[in-house]
């Protein structure tokens, strides 16, 4: 699928933002420099609220330090972005929504199938449009990808391999330190990391899955595997200058700027010390109170008959995501901007699409940036057909996430 450029040289579409933490930032960045308008802005943080206030010059009367607080000022923009954390979706989404707000819903859209669904059945009855943040469908190696599958260079699709390497070190900041540790503050982790790639997988096979079968769990990141001799604390420890998952090492920064995942331990540089010794990232990784899996494996039998399997692992570098396709004529192997086919019909082997976009996991290699070009032109347009979902697609595949749940937790095969 090919998306439609937006231009915002004739009536920009104005934008309000609720949540201004790494990636309300990040959307409204990206926005802003589209020629979109960033108008008002609603988070609780006063001076993450007063930074974005000044990068994007939003007037005193347009900033707030809630949704409520906004919702009640009217509507304000032609469209939101909810990036709240995962819990709070729900309210503002099916608050501004009702005003009449096109939304931009950051991922996952909410913990659980009874809430995510009142979100698209609010922005049905609106009449609205409502996009959900899959930023892997936007990549060009996607689209390169689908170009592929769609022009029969393989045959036949029988069988799919993925794998996400969320990475070491990682799976320490965001998963076990982090805000996504525990499942009953933000959600399983199969939700909150990985229903990107479970939608991706429906995406590329152009399919729903009708069973599912899951096994996985929590097999390093706890007291059991504590060192001897370590402490609560990296800055404190006998064993930390041996440690993989070291926070001294981890958030070291040589030029004293604030790049990712730093800028999610503290705003100031000089202040790294004190948050270390005071804050979540500082502590020892085997004595945190997380509860999310490092590992899972999700076994997938689409409606059409192609089956899928699905790998999240923390045990590796911190990765592009890598897939296998299977076709009756050949074979495609990808790393995230390789794309590597074998013609059966020939012998030979070849690399049909090579995808230069930075560093891996770098605005989701182009995925944000075609996100939100796709979005604001859904809204200038007034015509949610512009993407490549809307939110009873991302319900659908969000259900093939609890459902795997539900299977890994059971020891059963559930069926959708």
């Amino acid at each position: 699928m090919e998306f439609t450029k937006y231009s915002g040289d004739r009536n920009p579409v104005t934008i309000a933002v609720v949540g201004a933490g790494l990636r309300g930032r990040q959307y409204a960045r990206l926005a802003a420099a589209r020629h979109a308008e960033i108008v008002a802005v609603a988070e609780p943080d006063p001076e993450r609220r007063a930074a974005f206030a000044r990068t994007h010059g939003i007037p005193a009367g347009a900033v707030f330090d809630s949704w409520e607080a906004m919702s009640a000022a009217g509507r304000l923009a032609d469209a939101a972005v909810i990036a709240t954390q995962d819990r709070l979706h729900v309210e503002p989404a099916v608050a501004l929504a009702r005003q009449g707000y096109h939304l931009l819903l950051e991922k996952p859209m909410a913990p659980t199938e009874p809430e995510a669904r009142r979100i698209a059945e609010a922005v049905e009855a609106a009449g609205v449009i409502g996009a959900v943040c899959h930023v892997l469908r936007y990549t060009p190696y996607t689209r390169a990808l689908k170009h592929l599958l769609n022009t029969s260079s393989i045959g036949d699709l029988v069988s799919v391999q993925h794998l996400e390497p969320v990475g070491w070190w990682h799976q320490a900041h965001s998963f076990v330190r982090g805000n996504w540790r525990r499942e009953d503050e933000s959600g399983p982790m199969l939700l909150t990391k990985s229903c990107h790639d479970l939608d991706w997988l429906a995406y590329v096979v152009g399919d729903t899955p009708s069973q599912v079968a899951s096994f996985g769990g929590l097999a390093h990141f706890h007291a059991g595997n504590r060192p001897p001799g370590s402490a609560k604390r990296c800055v404190d420890c006998a064993v930390e200058p041996t440690c993989p998952y070291s926070a001294v090492r981890l958030y070291k920064t040589e030029d004293g700027r604030l790049r990712w995942p730093v800028d999610a331990v503290t705003d100031d540089p000089r202040d790294l010390g004190r948050a270390l010794r005071e804050g979540p990232y500082g502590r020892c990784v085997y004595d945190c109170d997380n509860d999310v899996v490092d590992h899972q494996v999700v076994a997938m039998q689409y409606t059409g008959g192609v089956t899928a399997t699905f790998t999240m692992t923390a045990f590796t570098p911190m990765q592009r995501r890598q897939t296998r396709l299977f076709g009756s004529h050949g074979s495609i192997e990808g790393d995230g901007r390789h794309l590597s086919v074998t013609d059966f019909r020939t012998g030979t082997t070849g690399t049909t699409s090579t995808v230069d976009t930075g560093e891996a996991g770098d605005g989701h290699d182009g995925g944000d940036e075609g996100l939100v070009e796709a979005f604001l032109a859904a809204v200038a347009a007034n015509d949610g057909s512009l993407l490549s979902s809307d939110m009873a697609t991302s319900l659908a595949s969000h259900r093939v996430v609890w459902s795997a749940e539900r299977a890994r937790l059971t020891s059963t095969v559930v069926r959708l």
